[in-house]
C-alpha cells in the first residue's frame, strides 16, 4: 500500500506540475491523458507567447512535457481515459479504457477546460464570415510563424477588432462567469498584432476591463500608451459584411451613440467553458460539480486541492477559469496534499 502510485488525470500545465512534484518526492505516478500528446490546451491548441512570461508555449510547456516524459517515476498513458474508479484513500482501484487495471493511493484531476465555441454566438459572425476568428486562431497564426492574415484571401488586415467576453459574462447563453484571463490575453494579442503589422489599427471592444492583479500596467496601459491599441466601451449587436469588409454594429456606451464600423478582421476573445467531459468525470470519480459544471473544490481552508471525495484532488482550470501560472502552482499543491493522504494511511495502518 505504501508504494502505490498516485493517479494524475490530464497532462496540461497543472497535471504536468503535479506529476513532476510527486516524482521529485519519490512517489510513482500514473499519468493518463485522452490526447495522443501531452501539454494540454497550450500545446494542443497551438498557443503562442504566454502571459505574463512572454515565453513561447512550445518552449515553456514543451519543457515541462519533456521533463515528465524523461522521468522514470512517471508512467504515461496517452490516448486513454479512466473507465472506473473505486475504493478508498490508499487503496483505490483504477481501470483504464484500454483495459489496464491497477491500484492507486490517491488521484489528482487536472482535466482542464473546453474553449467556448463561438458558433454559440452566431450574431457576431463566427462560422458565417471566414475573417471572423477566435483568439486561439490568432495564437495559432503567430505560433505557425506565418503571421496574422485574413483567412479569406491571405491579406494582412489593416483594421482589426477584438471583441471581449465572447462566451463569458453572458446570461443569455448561460455563461455567467468571468473567464479571468481573456482581457489580458486580448491586450497581449493586440500588442503582438501592432508589432507585426505596425500600419494596422487594432480596437478592443469591451464591457469593462479585468486585467487583474499585476497585469494592469504591463498589458492594459502599455497596450494603449506604447502600442496605440484603442479601447472602446461598447455593446456589440452584430457583425455582418458589405461584401468587401466586415461591418461591426452596436452602441458606444460611453457617448450613447450607435456605431457601424468596417474591419478586415474581427477576433472573438473566447472564454473558458467547463470541460465537456465533466459529467462523465464526476460520475466516474464520485465527485461533485459546482452549479456551472466545473469540478467543485473543497474549502481551501480545510483541504488544499480537495474535492467532495477523500483522496481525490483537483487542480487548475478543472475547477473554473484559471491562469497557466496558477494552474502550475495548484498542481504542486495538490501533489503535496495527495502525499499527505498517503502518509495518513500509512500512519493509521501502523497504529
Amino acid at each position: 500500500m505504501t508504494d502505490l502510485p498516485v493517479l494524475v488525470v490530464g497532462a496540461g500545465p497543472s497535471g504536468l506540475s503535479a506529476a513532476h512534484a510527486l516524482a521529485r518526492a519519490g512517489r510513482r505516478v500514473v499519468m493518463v491523458d485522452k490526447a495522443d500528446r501531452l501539454g494540454g490546451a497550450p500545446i494542443l491548441s497551438g498557443y503562442a507567447r504566454l502571459v505574463p512570461s512572454g515565453e513561447w508555449a512550445r518552449d515553456a510547456i514543451g519543457g515541462m512535457v519533456r521533463r515528465v516524459e524523461a522521468d522514470p517515476q512517471i508512467d504515461i498513458r496517452r490516448g486513454a481515459t479512466v473507465a472506473s474508479f473505486s475504493g478508498d484513500p490508499g487503496a483505490f482501484r483504477v481501470r483504464l479504457s484500454d483495459g489496464t487495471e491497477f491500484a492507486a493511493s490517491a488521484a489528482i484531476l487536472c482535466t482542464g477546460f473546453t474553449h467556448f465555441d463561438s458558433v454559440n454566438k452566431p450574431e457576431w459572425g463566427f462560422g458565417t464570415y471566414p475573417d471572423v476568428v477566435t483568439t486561439t486562431q490568432v495564437e495559432q497564426m503567430f505560433s505557425s510563424g506565418k503571421g496574422v492574415r485574413c483567412p479569406s484571401d491571405g491579406r494582412e488586415p489593416e483594421r482589426v477588432a477584438i471583441l471581449l467576453c465572447v462566451g463569458s459574462r453572458d446570461r443569455q447563453i448561460g455563461r455567467e462567469w468571468c473567464s479571468k484571463i481573456c482581457c489580458t490575453v486580448s491586450a497581449n494579442i493586440a500588442m503582438e498584432i501592432r508589432e507585426a503589422l505596425p500600419k494596422s489599427s487594432v480596437y478592443i471592444y469591451y464591457m469593462d476591463i479585468r486585467t487583474f492583479g499585476l497585469y494592469e500596467g504591463q498589458y492594459y496601459w502599455e497596450s494603449q500608451e506604447k502600442h496605440r491599441v484603442k479601447y472602446i466601451k461598447a455593446r456589440i449587436a452584430e457583425v455582418t459584411s458589405d461584401g468587401r469588409r466586415l461591418i461591426l454594429k452596436g452602441e458606444d456606451t460611453l457617448v450613447k451613440r450607435p456605431i457601424t464600423i468596417p474591419f478586415d478582421m474581427v477576433v472573438h476573445a473566447i472564454g473558458m467553458d467547463p470541460n465537456v467531459d465533466n459529467r462523465v468525470i464526476a460520475a466516474t470519480f464520485g465527485v461533485e460539480l459546482e452549479k456551472y459544471g466545473h469540478i467543485r473544490k473543497a474549502s481551501s481552508y480545510a483541504a488544499t486541492g480537495g474535492t467532495s471525495r477523500p483522496g481525490v484532488f483537483v487542480a487548475g482550470a478543472a475547477t473554473g477559469p484559471e491562469t497557466i501560472d496558477d494552474s502550475i502552482a495548484q498542481g504542486q499543491s495538490a501533489a503535496m496534499a495527495a502525499l499527505a493522504v498517503v502518509q495518513d494511511v500509512v500512519r493509521q495502518a501502523a497504529e
